[in-house]
């Protein structure tokens, strides 16, 4: 079994693979489409802006590849910007159309006075039971570093919830798509968990037959 993350140029790629790694996952980092292509799951990183992240995608022709890899059934992780960008579109800067791969926008997290962007640990209270937060306290904590936030046209995908002057999503799930607003990989126990639950659906797709 073997998980890729799709490296377009953004993202603290080198912090997610040191993260699988720890845990005794098989993460490589590549843009080539034939190595994702046989990937059994797919991690999509991310720090910075919206529109860049997904020119970069675009140019590389990895948003296609992405987009028929979870068509397939393919478990795929979207983590931090990685996260907004499975959403069809963000509100960020001059505003882009994303991967739409869940319904719903990526708009600026209300504050309500407090400093922007939101930097540090937030507890994550669970709206629902799912496989990737399996063995995770009520609430946990983990790190986040954002200024925008997704906003789900359908609620039932949102899996955790936390709040910085309001609250704010911070997990969702929708069959084999999953996202993480925070950086799991800089989160401790707690995100090394995660990521760990992450292997397992992904060994749990590549045993089915």
């Amino acid at each position: 079994m073997s998980i890729a993350m799709v490296d377009y140029g953004m993202g603290n790629r080198r912090s997610v693979l040191s993260a699988f790694a720890h845990i005794g996952g098989d993460l490589v980092a590549t843009a080539d489409h034939d190595e994702l292509r046989v990937a059994d799951g797919l991690v999509v990183p991310g720090v910075g802006a919206f529109p860049e992240a997904m020119r970069r995608l675009r140019a590389h022709g990895l948003d296609d590849v992405v987009r028929e890899r979870a068509a397939a059934g393919v478990p795929v992780l979207g983590l931090c910007l990685g996260m907004q960008l499975l959403f069809d579109g963000s509100d960020e800067h001059e505003g882009a159309a994303g991967l739409g791969l869940l319904a719903g926008r990526i708009v600026p997290l209300d504050t309500r006075g407090l400093k922007s962007p939101h930097i540090g640990w937030n507890a994550v209270r669970w709206q629902r039971t799912a496989a990737l937060m399996a063995g995770l306290p009520d609430p946990a904590a983990f790190y986040h570093v954002h200024s925008f936030v997704a906003s789900p046209q359908d609620p039932s995908i949102v899996l955790g919830m936390g709040e910085y002057g309001s609250p704010f999503v911070s997990f969702v799930e929708q069959g084999n798509v999953f996202g993480a607003q925070c950086h799991p990989e800089k989160s401790s126990t707690e995100g090394l968990a995660l990521l760990r639950n992450f292997v397992g659906i992904c060994a749990t797709v590549h045993a089915a037959p």
